[in-house]
């Protein structure tokens, strides 16, 4: 078996003496050690360091120059000159306002993707959860498949019943054996990616029950949450910020570079000492760059737009299909259909009822139990991906 695979079957069963948690805890704990949240976060660090780099100082520049004569022995004389060479001043206030902007950028950055993989964690809880429920009723259906084949088995004996129902039961055993299989290989799986999004630490999560959602009815309250919070917009936000400081600095690339520095001249019997002032035009470094930052600014404006006319479309097509799928969920009675089993069972235990009509009803209440977890799973995540920069 694989490294990885050791490391699952240890958190499984190290997570059987855990406290089970809820999906708040568990996406505190995948903030926490999400190594794709760390590397990031590390990587950002860098990022900045090296913005704040660019407005750095030139490096002082020594130089020793000695000098020889044919008629003096030794050296004749030297030169010392120590300079040190810097932007214009203001340069330095610009690239430090570009900076600030830029390092809000990269902050705006990790909060995205922060967010991405607690959603993304937070759908993996929500289907665990349906997937929980799932077990509750296929062992509810296996439970009572159980005590159908004991009972007609023994009515078998008896005369009662036939092998045909005998054999319906069996038959449906196998169905519910199969699907609870596949019930937990698909729970094994969300799990074993859950565990990954969380450093392979050990996590328990046995919830049945969906965490309240508060219920949205307006959309223009929605769409103003949704535009003011939505951290993909406030990255192309600070991005138009940033890129409209760094034309600030552009703007001054055309000041010249200063210097400033100390001489020093000795020769046979005399040495003098003085000062350097010096300066560079940048008439060809600074070429089209000012174009460039324009152009970049243009384009991150662009992007802005455009990122915003993606929200809007979402959070309208988000709202339809949530007073859709609301409404849809309203068309099962639940309680009814539970109830419905009940004396679907209490029927054919008591003979008023074939055990093949029995399975016919059966079938159609349990798929539409199976149809509404389906359609309250789409709910939660669509509420989840709706409220996604609350998390």
């Amino acid at each position: 078996m694989k490294k990885f695979g050791w490391i699952l079957l240890a958190g499984l069963a190290f997570s059987g003496g855990l406290q089970a948690q809820k999906i708040e805890e568990v996406l505190q704990s995948v903030e926490q050690h999400n190594k794709a949240l760390q590397a990031s976060a590390h990587s950002m660090e860098v990022a900045k360091m090296e913005v704040q780099t660019r407005n750095n100082l030139e490096d002082p520049s020594v130089e020793y120059s000695p000098f020889y004569a044919s008629n003096v022995d030794g050296m004749a004389s030297s030169e010392l000159v120590v300079t040190q060479g810097f932007d214009f001043p203001t340069l330095y206030a610009a690239r430090n306002r570009s900076g600030k902007s830029q390092k809000n950028v990269l902050d705006r950055q990790q909060q995205v993707l922060r967010r991405d993989i607690l959603l993304q964690a937070k759908n993996l809880c929500l289907d665990l959860i349906r997937l929980n429920q799932e077990q509750q009723l296929l062992a509810e259906r296996m439970k009572n498949a159980d005590a159908l084949l004991q009972l007609f088995e023994k009515r078998l004996k008896e005369g009662d019943a036939n092998a045909l129902e005998v054999n319906k039961i069996k038959m449906e055993r196998m169905k519910v054996q199969t699907e609870v299989a596949q019930n937990n290989a698909a729970h094994r799986t969300a799990l074993q990616q859950l565990l990954a999004m969380n450093g392979n630490m050990p996590l328990d999560f046995a919830e049945t029950d969906y965490p309240k959602v508060e219920a949205i009815r307006d959309y223009e309250t929605l769409y103003n949450e949704v535009m003011q919070s939505d951290a993909d917009l406030q990255v192309a936000e600070a991005t138009v910020q940033a890129a409209s400081e760094e034309v600030k600095v552009n703007k001054q690339n055309w000041l010249p570079k200063l210097e400033v520095g100390y001489r020093r001249n000795t020769s046979v019997g005399e040495k003098s000492n003085g000062f350097l002032v010096g300066g560079s035009f940048p008439l060809f470094s600074n070429r089209k760059k000012l174009k460039i930052a324009k152009a970049q600014a243009l384009s991150a404006n662009l992007q802005r737009d455009n990122a915003r006319l993606q929200v809007e479309a979402k959070v309208q097509s988000q709202f339809n299909e949530m007073q859709q799928l609301r409404e849809a969920m309203q068309a099962y009675d639940v309680p009814l259909m539970h109830q419905s089993l009940r004396l679907l069972y209490d029927a054919v235990t008591a003979g008023q009822l074939s055990i093949i009509d029995f399975y016919v009803e059966a079938d159609n209440v349990y798929g539409n139990l199976q149809s509404y977890m389906t359609l309250e799973n789409q709910y939660q995540k669509l509420m989840a991906d709706i409220y996604k920069n609350r998390l």
